[in-house]
């Protein structure tokens, strides 16, 4: 008997430092379902997104691709249509594909080969966050700020709130939606979360999981100016740093709030996985959890993300099929590029498939399998959006990590000997060698002059198209959920009896009657 194709169920949640989690070692925060989950699953120690940004990281992730293969340079930057996603292969596999919550898509398509969409988008899908890399010491109005340090604390509701509760209200019914239809054809349901992404703001029953004395400060402080290398002083002043005197008190309430929402989180999770299970799904389902990027959260005096310090590259993910693959931690680096054809790889049982064009990423099964491959390829990421004004690369080989961006930051970092990424190993005499390796692999890789002239043309296009579409009849390409009230609950249009019975899951069949009545379908005539 062959096994049936496994049903995939992707949750990513924004902004999640791997470093932030009990199952990667910190000793606060609290996250009992999602420690169980990696217990029982594959814990990739090493996992980076491609891009320390939503869309760009999002986009990547999807297509297999990295960003300046895509034009996927910022948050504005259009996903063309015309881009082969993980969705669509999936689908054209036979899969049924669905996505409740953010991707932040940007432009006309708002699928991207999902067959539906449960909500809409937080964040908006037109070109007006559009970088300027032409004009870098301009603050725009988007950018994030320091507020969200200095107003850190409780909330009734908040706008993610809102959000995350129709994502997961949603996608805990489409999964019984999808355990009363026929079971014929696997899904792939993507759950994508708002939290814990900033403000640092939660309700009080989460807040007080945790006290105040329990929050640690960063493990690395504020530097001094000086000690900040080029583009880390960029991201100081876009988020005018020095506008609020920061002290440890708003540190501290900033970190409380990111925990308290990682708590959330993973209450989410876990209804989530209830769902799973009572649908009767969880036995042939493939389990991920990720995020899009992590956050710095005070280290180095730096927040949120835009940089490739481990804070704001170093993502989680974890890989739950303890019936499929064993239980393992894995220290090999990859990236969220090697979810497509990892997904694509279990949709075809290792059968191997002919992309529709090149891809970056590589399937992660082996590694999830046991194997050892001698030689794994090397992580890349690039940031080419806003505060940057020209592109800055990074690779991942083994212990080391390098950052490149013309004209003026180079770092190199062994990682295994400086996690904290302290001591910049560039004019090191004995690095050398590893240094010069790392210089030509970007050489061979890129072509920064000419990528950066392409983001540069990307962005002047996108700035006239935004003031353009802005005025007169403006017509949105935000996503619209469709809902037919017509098709909904009780209607007149379906037996009612027959209706309760197919929406009741399980399904329960009725003892035999001991006569039969007849029922009329139709109202008598009027006379």
């Amino acid at each position: 008997m062959t096994t049936p194709r496994p049903n995939i169920l992707l949750i990513q949640a924004d902004q999640v430092a791997a470093s932030a989690l009990p199952c990667y070692g910190h000793p606060v925060v609290r996250m009992p379902r999602l420690s169980q989950l990696a217990a029982q699953g594959v814990v990739f120690e090493n996992a980076y997104c491609n891009s320390p940004l939503c869309s760009p990281s999002r986009f990547s992730m999807m297509s297999g691709q990295l960003p300046s293969r895509i034009a996927a340079y910022d948050n504005a930057a259009e996903f063309a249509a015309s881009i082969p996603t993980f969705a669509h292969y999936l689908r054209y596999l036979g899969y049924y594909t669905v996505l409740s919550g953010k991707m932040h898509f940007v432009g006309p398509d708002q699928l991207h080969g999902f067959e539906e969409r449960l909500t809409t988008d937080i964040y908006p899908s037109d070109f007006a966050w559009t970088p300027d890399w032409e004009n870098p010491h301009r603050i725009l109005e988007w950018y994030h700020t320091m507020e969200s340090v200095v107003t850190a604390g409780l909330c009734e509701t908040s706008v993610d709130l809102d959000f995350d509760e129709e994502v997961v209200f949603h996608a805990t019914r489409k999964l019984f939606d999808l355990a009363r239809r026929d079971a014929a054809r696997p899904f792939c349901m993507v759950v994508s979360l708002g939290h814990p992404h900033d403000p640092y703001i939660m309700p009080r029953s989460y807040w007080e999981r945790y006290t105040a004395e329990e929050i640690d400060p960063p493990a690395i402080g504020a530097l001094a100016w000086e000690q900040h290398d080029a583009h880390s002083r960029r991201l100081l002043e876009a988020f005018a740093h020095d506008e609020y005197a920061i002290n440890a008190n708003h540190v501290r309430d900033a970190r409380h709030g990111y925990y308290a929402a990682l708590s959330y989180v993973d209450d989410k999770v876990e209804q989530l996985l209830k769902a799973l299970q009572a649908a009767g799904f969880a036995d042939n389902t493939i389990v991920l959890f990720t995020s899009d990027h992590g956050d710095m959260l005070g280290e180095r005096g730096l927040w949120y993300k835009m940089h490739f310090y481990e804070g704001a590259a170093r993502i989680p993910l974890l890989i739950h099929a303890p019936n499929r693959f064993t239980p393992r931690r894995i220290t090999t680096p990859v990236s969220l590029i090697d979810l497509l054809p990892t997904f694509v790889d279990w949709a075809t049982g290792g059968q191997g498939y002919e992309w529709a064009e090149p891809i970056d990423g590589h399937s992660l099964t082996p590694l999830l399998q046991g194997e050892t491959p001698a030689a794994w390829p090397t992580v890349q990421g690039e940031y080419l959006a806003e505060i940057a004004a020209a592109p800055l690369v990074m690779l991942r080989r083994e212990n080391y990590k390098y950052i490149f961006g013309e004209p003026d930051v180079e770092l190199l970092f062994d990682l295994s000997a400086d996690p904290h990424e302290l001591t910049n190993l560039i004019e090191a005499p004995a690095y050398q060698a590893i240094t010069e390796g790392f210089r030509m692999a970007v050489a061979q890789r890129w072509d920064l002059t000419a990528l950066r002239h392409r983001v540069i043309t990307s962005q002047r296009r996108r700035h006239l198209l935004c003031q353009a579409l802005m005025q007169g009849h403006i017509t949105p390409w935000d996503f619209q959920p469709q809902a037919d009230a017509s098709q909904q609950y009780i209607r007149n249009t379906k037996e009612l009896w027959e209706l309760y019975k197919q929406a009741r899951f399980p399904a329960v069949k009725p003892p035999q009657p001991q006569r039969r009545v007849q029922r009329h379908t139709k109202l008598p005539n009027a006379s």
